[in-house]
């Protein structure tokens, strides 16, 4: 045998290196090349032994044998024999390209010589038997399972052939489709190209000569030589697809798969997608719903809430058209409609609340070993000028009523007096009928009301309505029989009406204390202050002065020099200047404190009434004040409160806009009249009470609209959102600045001022009147009935009518009634007596009467004279 190279390796390369041995006797040697990926190769030197053969009857010496390899089992008659021992396997493999040779016969067994039969035992033969049984076994269980792989993976291989065989389909219409756009606009281009006139190319052929020419020139200063410029067709040489490929950068799959580089191409995720919903369709599978858990908070627009879903937002629309909503993707929902309509779509709902920043700053609770007495709070209440503000001056020796507009209170004013060493705040509320919320906050931050009514007046409707707010504040009543000095004055008569509203008094069995006491003479007003100590006694009041303080806002208001100014009442906790404060939608950092007689003060301890100076805007009457430790979460609590009140009233601005009924109902009241207003008050309580007043002005017909209402003077943006609504200024106990009043005076608005809200309320109303269309009313004149009809030459048809009822006037309206049913209606063109015009006919005698534009008139007619009269209506 002789030396080989395996492959097509005949060129000599400086990389190959041969060991220099000497051969062995026996051994051949070769070498062979081993391929290895990325292109590599290695050649590498094997050795192959010469396998010898014994001839039988030759001596020879004895070969160890290899062990053999363990038979396969297979059925056989007998068992296998065992092989000799002079018959081994060869010690080295044998090169590949060797050809095998045949295996020599075996020999005789009695010509070999050294030879042991092995008898097997009885227990062997059957535990071979059994060996061979189950191999049976095994096999037949290994081809049934081979049978149905190879039909399962048939199956799968006709499944991916027919899925190749569409996908190579609608590859070769993308393309064929990708092809006919490549071949339009190219030759689009080409007919652009073609219609380019010659003299542009001839342009800028001479552009570019000079340009080429000045390229060309040499430098005189420089020695360099400068090469001449060449052509770009000469100087850019052509390049292969294959260069133009390496140039262009990365190869992407939308590049290799389409023809033309500006085409694009699906991707694979688009094709994969498209074969998905094509199998969908196929089998008509619709998409799995999944079911998701939507976490709501207390508003969400309908967008949202369909993103949280998973659905789409027509789904959403439609689902509320078919509820009677009508409603936009971005319009806001409440908490609980987005809750119904997740569970209609199969969703689960987990409510999350944002108001738990609001943890802990309210209510907090105190110790009882920390808890200390003190002062009472009182709010006076009771009807209209029956002496609440002159009762109060009396007691704190002051006199407001002198600066009160109309000699009425317009607004909460909280009071402190000391009597006997002891203190107590009072609370006065005005008592106008419009001023209904301001007794309700009086009422309800209040532990003890006086109930204030005039022995000559008795007991009125805002006495009653006193009555009922302090029941529904659950705190103790003392009664104020006020007046009793004057002579008509009946103590008595008050208390006998007292008991129809389940107000028992002392004096007639009750539980309910009562003291007659006269406001400008000073009587008895120290046994009323006995009263309100002997019913504070009684409560225990308590309050902790060592925390942080709490407490409700009675009255706020914007001045012009000091900003924003809140009247507030501390009820627990002590409040200090440069504590961070928290009062409804507003927060600030308490600058000053001052008392009711413009004493500023440090701290304010619990039952304080105090002005607050530095907050950052203007809070709503009634809101609940607290201090907190830092500006930041001062300012969180505030854009929450601010973000949720504004969502509030967007969703149920959106609920009413959407509803069916609601614009049905707008579309039958399309008729409706407004009287827009912009309403500017001196605080807060007031503007409230003005916009519910007049709120209860609106009819059918008519009605006012509030553009804007707020505290504090007119301003150049109230004149200008005035000018754009069309509305009319209303100024409550302030006043305009210059530059308003000049924006005013040029844009034509209107500015009205009051003090008093009686006036204000009655001028409103009648402005609002005018707005009403004027009421038509008829007025019954007289009856005729026709006797005759004649027919008059160049006239046309008279009749001849005998008044039978009232009279008839020429210029009234006429009816033509016939059977009971009205025929006609309309004017008299004449009406005579014999030959002569008259104006009008008595009852009982006879006239001639003809309509005008109207003949059909018969005999026994009634002809009915009316008079319509306009008039005009009033709130």
């Amino acid at each position: 045998m002789s030396d080989t190279k395996s492959g097509d390796d005949n060129t000599l390369s400086v990389n190959t290196k041969k060991t220099l041995t000497l051969k062995r006797p026996g051994l051949e040697q070769g070498t062979v090349r081993q391929n290895f990926s990325h292109g590599r190769t290695k050649s590498v030197v094997v050795e192959t032994k010469k396998r010898k053969f014994t001839i039988p009857g030759e001596k020879h010496e004895p070969v160890a044998a290899a062990p053999a390899p363990a038979p396969t089992p297979a059925p056989a008659p007998a068992a296998p024999k065992p092989q000799p021992q002079t018959q081994a396997a060869p010690a080295a493999p044998v090169a590949r390209r060797e050809a095998p040779r045949p295996a020599p016969r075996p020999a005789p067994p009695s010509e070999r010589p050294g030879m042991v039969l092995n008898e097997l035992s009885s227990s062997e033969m059957e535990a071979r038997r059994r060996a061979l049984e189950d191999a049976v076994a095994r096999e037949a269980e290994d081809r049934a399972r081979a049978a149905e792989e190879s039909k399962r993976r048939q199956e799968e291989d006709e499944r991916r052939r027919r899925e190749r065989e569409e996908s190579a389909r609608r590859q070769a219409e993308e393309e064929a489709r990708l092809k006919a756009e490549a071949e339009a606009r190219h030759r689009a281009e080409e007919d652009a190209r073609r219609r380019a006139p010659q003299a542009a190319v001839a342009e800028e052929a001479d552009v570019e000569e000079p340009k080429a020419k000045s390229k060309s020139t040499p430098s005189p200063r420089s020695g360099i030589p400068v090469k001449r410029p060449v052509t770009p067709e000469v100087a850019r040489p052509a390049k292969t697809r294959g260069e133009e490929d390496r140039r262009r950068g990365k190869l992407t799959l939308n590049s290799a798969l389409s023809e033309d580089g500006d085409a694009r191409a699906r991707s694979l995720s688009a094709m994969r997608r498209r074969q998905e919903k094509f199998k969908r369709a196929m089998h008509q599978e619709p998409r799995e719903k999944i079911s998701r858990e939507v976490v709501l908070p207390e508003t969400i627009t309908v967008q949202e809430l369909a993103g949280r879903m998973a659905e789409r937002a027509v789904d959403v629309v439609k689902f509320f058209m078919k509820q009677g909503q009508i409603l936009k993707p971005g319009d806001v929902i409440d908490a609980d409609t987005a809750e119904l309509v997740a569970a209609e779509f199969g969703h689960t709902v987990r409510r999350v609340a944002e108001s738990d920043i609001e943890e802990g700053l309210f209510d907090i609770a105190d110790r009882p070993e920390d808890m200390l007495p003190r002062p009472p709070v009182v709010t006076i209440m009771g009807h209209v000028d029956h002496g609440k503000t002159s009762l109060l001056d009396a007691i704190r020796n002051a006199n407001v009523v002198s600066g009160e507009a109309g000699g009425i209170t317009q607004h909460i004013g909280a009071y402190q007096v000391e009597k006997n060493g002891q203190k107590i705040t009072f609370i006065d509320t005005p008592g106008h009928a419009a001023f209904t919320a301001m007794r309700a906050r009086g009422a309800q931050v209040t532990d003890i009301a006086i109930l204030v009514v005039a022995a000559d007046d008795s007991v009125m409707p805002q006495t009653i309505e006193s009555i009922s707010h302090a029941k529904a504040a659950g705190v103790p009543i003392i009664v104020a029989i006020n007046k009793i000095d004057k002579p008509s004055a009946d103590p008595q008569k008050v208390r006998t009406q007292l008991l129809q509203h389940e107000v028992f008094v002392e004096s007639m069995g009750g539980d309910v204390l009562e003291v007659e006491v006269s406001a400008t003479k000073g009587t008895n007003l120290d046994k009323l202050l006995e009263a309100v100590l002997l019913q504070a006694e009684v409560l225990d009041l308590q309050a902790n002065p060592n925390r942080t303080a709490e407490g409700a806002i009675i009255e706020a208001k914007l001045d012009k020099g000091r900003g924003p100014v809140a009247t507030a009442l501390v009820q627990t906790g002590t409040l200090l200047v440069g504590d961070i404060v928290v009062a409804g939608n507003e927060w600030g950092r308490v600058r000053a404190l001052v008392t009711d007689r413009g004493d500023h003060i440090k701290e304010a301890l619990p039952s304080t009434p105090v002005e607050i100076l530095g907050l950052q805007g203007t809070p709503q009457a009634g809101d609940r004040f607290a201090v907190v430790h830092d500006e930041a979460r001062a300012r969180e609590i505030t854009e929450y409160r601010q973000r949720k009140a504004r969502d509030k009233a967007a969703a149920k601005h959106a609920g009413q806009r959407g509803s069916l009924e609601h614009m049905m109902s707008q579309l039958q009241s399309s008729g409706l009249k407004e009287f827009p207003l912009v309403i500017k008050g001196d605080v807060q309580g007031s503007v409230e009470a003005i916009v519910a007043a007049l709120d209860k002005l609106g009819t059918d017909e008519v009605r006012a609209r509030i553009v804007h209402a707020g505290a504090g003077g007119i301003t150049e943006s109230d004149i200008s959102l005035a000018e754009t609504s069309g509305a009319v200024v209303i100024g409550f106990n302030v006043r305009a600045n210059p530059q308003a009043r000049q924006a005013a005076e040029a844009a034509g608005i209107d500015i009205r001022y009051y003090s008093i809200i009686y006036s204000l309320v009655d001028d409103i109303k009648d402005a609002m009147s005018g707005l009403l269309s004027p009421e038509r009313r008829e007025t019954f004149i007289g009856n005729a009935e026709i006797l005759e009809v004649f027919h008059i030459t160049k006239v046309g048809k008279v009749a001849g009518c005998r008044v039978t009822e009232g009279k008839v006037e020429r210029g009234a309206g006429v009816r033509l009634i016939r059977d009971n049913v009205v025929i006609h209606e309309g004017t008299l063109k004449t009406l005579k007596r014999f030959k002569d015009e008259v104006s009008e006919v008595p009852g009982g005698q006879e006239c001639g009467m003809a309509f005008q534009n109207y003949e059909d008139i018969r005999q026994g007619d009634i002809i009915e004279c009316f008079r319509v009269e306009m008039v005009t209506r009033t709130l």
